[in-house]
């Protein structure tokens, strides 16, 4: 099981290294739709591996019909949430023997974590309820809290970190940096005016209607420190409008100017056409865009052409569906143009460069716009690495819609004592 993107990664891995194989891709891209909606009797009997999406097999029947030896998970994380249609479909699977690849075994919570290992051993942390009840009791403990639960999981668990030189040891240095952004008298504004509707709203606002109201406002608060055409649809996106689209102006003529390359990760795919836009006037010729309309087959197209000496300087990737799987050592810079709500998609995202077969040290850019929200957002971030970090190495979190008004709007209002304005 593979998220879309990864289908020809599998393809050319097993002509590679197994190509006595002789594979069945169960996917309209590869195969007739028809084919795919009854059991495809022939092509399983001549098949050695079985190469699907978790999307296609929340849509077929025949997959848990059939007695499979081993069944495999690529990033694995897509079976997180266990009430999902994929994880159940996940789940039905019969098999012999199961595995679970993936980088991110803990995204948001230790219930990601939990949902892992229901595929893999089913009841060795117990039901979805005793198990929350069980991390709830971590959290509120002391000392070395998450030792039981990394003695539990740990046999189970197979990991190997890039920046271990006995596993890796040719691979460049990755070194982060925070990028501090301020605000243009467009976007201060507009942040401003925005912060006092919420509060009008939410002193009228309660229950389910409350929590989709602060989780709209979050995206608008995000969306006004990325340039504020992006809220108000206005379509120009201006660079002198957004303290974040000059920073990358920079950035990108430094870049630009030592002949490097650079990804730009984004979670909303309506930036990634005006970033292209953007940087194609500074490297003074086109980049390439991905996201989740972009058809399955030109993506590797585009990725076998950014990895060319010669090929587009820069390549724009919405955070889903650019964020896992493909391989763009081509690029030694990394730019987070907006921040998501957990590291670990963030880190699979700049694995994209940093991975195996880069040569260049890589520098990864982590846009903050100071006195705002994203400033929250950096310091949560940090704390939910170090979660992961205790468990995998050696919680649960406040939801955000439901912190009480005073502190939602705390969270959000724009610290002027921090924030770069030119108001």
């Amino acid at each position: 099981m593979v998220p879309a993107s990864l289908i020809g990664n599998w393809q050319r891995e097993a002509e590679t290294f197994a190509p006595s194989l002789r594979l069945f891709i169960a996917h309209p891209s590869e195969c007739a739709k028809a084919m795919l909606q009854t059991a495809p009797t022939e092509q399983l009997a001549n098949a050695d591996l079985v190469i699907t999406t978790y999307g296609m097999l929340s849509r077929l029947d025949w997959p848990a019909q059939t007695d499979w030896s081993w069944v495999a998970l690529d990033e694995a994380q897509a079976i997180k949430n266990h009430t999902s249609r994929q994880s159940k479909a996940v789940r039905a699977l019969k098999a012999e023997a199961r595995i679970a690849l993936t980088g991110t075994p803990i995204e948001n919570t230790l219930g990601d974590l939990w949902s892992l290992f229901d595929f893999i051993n089913p009841g060795l942390l117990g039901s979805s309820g005793q198990f929350a009840r069980f991390a709830q009791g971590l959290s509120q403990s002391t000392g070395e809290h998450y030792a039981p639960l990394r003695r539990l999981v740990s046999p189970y668990i197979l990991r190997r970190l890039k920046t271990d030189k006995s596993i890796i040891s040719d691979l460049p240095d990755k070194t982060e940096m925070k990028v501090f952004c301020g605000l243009s008298a467009e976007q201060a504004k507009l942040y401003q005016h925005t912060v006092k509707t919420l509060k009008q709203e939410l002193a009228a606002t309660t229950g389910i209607q409350r929590k989709g109201l602060v989780l709209s406002y979050l995206m608008r608060f995000k969306q006004i420190c990325n340039h504020p055409d992006q809220l108000t649809g206005a379509g120009e996106y201006a660079a002198k409008h957004s303290a974040k689209f000059l920073r990358l102006a920079e950035l990108g003529s430094q870049i630009e100017s030592r002949g490097e390359k650079v990804l730009i990760f984004t979670q909303f795919r309506e930036m990634t056409e005006p970033l292209a836009d953007c940087l194609a006037a500074i490297f003074g010729r086109s980049g390439l865009v991905l996201h989740g309309g972009t058809p399955i087959k030109q993506r590797q197209q585009m990725v076998d052409q950014f990895q060319r000496e010669d090929g587009p300087p820069f390549f724009i990737l919405s955070l889903k569906a650019g964020g896992t799987g493909l391989n763009l050592t081509a690029a030694n810079h990394v730019v987070h143009f907006d921040r998501w709500w957990n590291p670990a998609i963030e880190n699979q995202a700049t694995d994209r460069a940093f991975r195996i077969g880069q040569k260049r040290n890589v520098l990864v850019h982590k846009f903050i716009t100071r006195g705002t929200l994203e400033e929250k957002i950096d310091r949560m971030i940090s704390e939910k690495q170090s979660t992961a970090d205790q468990i995998l190495t050696g919680g649960a979190e406040k939801s955000l819609t439901e912190l009480n008004n005073d502190e939602l709007l705390d969270l959000i209002r724009l610290d002027l004592s921090h924030a770069d304005t030119t108001l």
